[in-house]
């Protein structure tokens, strides 16, 4: 008895203890903390985002940027509104590539463009300018590199051209190729 009577403070803290714990495991407030998120849900969102990358010279090699931007957890992808892709090299005015709607991959290494896309590189020295109108652009923005199925419409003034499908590489030497039913109109000196 002397045993209690020294701990009875201790006692009463332990019994107190252990009734709290049941009272909230009773009404089931310990699993206030654990709010589960719908499956598709964002986990961070950005408006105004930007990301610059650098070659290994310290130039910049890419940029994209977008008017608005939603990372899901559980797919890992990043979906863009109204994103611009710019691919720089040194010699030429850079590559602009626009669209309505855009979807990174988990890694980061595929960029689809969807709905209408636009390519415009600027006219300078060395460069002719150089508009590209089509669709659902696949983009690689490691390799400078772009493709699309679709119809594609190439506008160099005052030659155009059209044809269905379509591979580009932005980064030098600028290679770019229509894949079928090529037609167009060319200025004849």
């Amino acid at each position: 008895m002397s045993w209690i009577k020294d701990n009875f403070g201790y006692l009463c803290l332990l019994i107190f203890a252990g009734v709290s714990w049941w009272l909230v495991k009773l009404t089931g407030l310990d699993d206030f903390n654990r709010i589960i998120a719908p499956a598709h849900s964002p986990d961070y969102f950005s408006k105004g985002y930007t990301k610059l990358e650098m070659n290994e010279l310290g130039r910049p090699k890419s940029k994209l940027s977008a008017e608005k931007l939603i990372h899901y957890s559980d797919d890992n992808m990043t979906y863009m509104t109204q994103p611009v892709m710019f691919f720089y090299n040194d010699k030429t005015p850079p590559w602009i590539v626009k669209s309505d709607t855009g979807v990174l991959s988990a890694d980061g290494k595929d960029l689809s463009l969807n709905g209408k896309v636009y390519v415009d590189r600027a006219l300078a020295k060395g460069a002719r300018e150089l508009k590209i109108h089509t669709s659902n652009l696949k983009v690689k923005p490691e390799t400078s590199y772009a493709e699309t199925s679709e119809w594609a419409e190439l506008i160099s003034p005052p030659n155009w051209t059209t044809g269905i499908g379509m591979k580009l590489v932005f980064a030098e030497p600028v290679h770019l190729e229509l894949l079928s039913k090529v037609k167009g109109s060319y200025e004849k000196k």
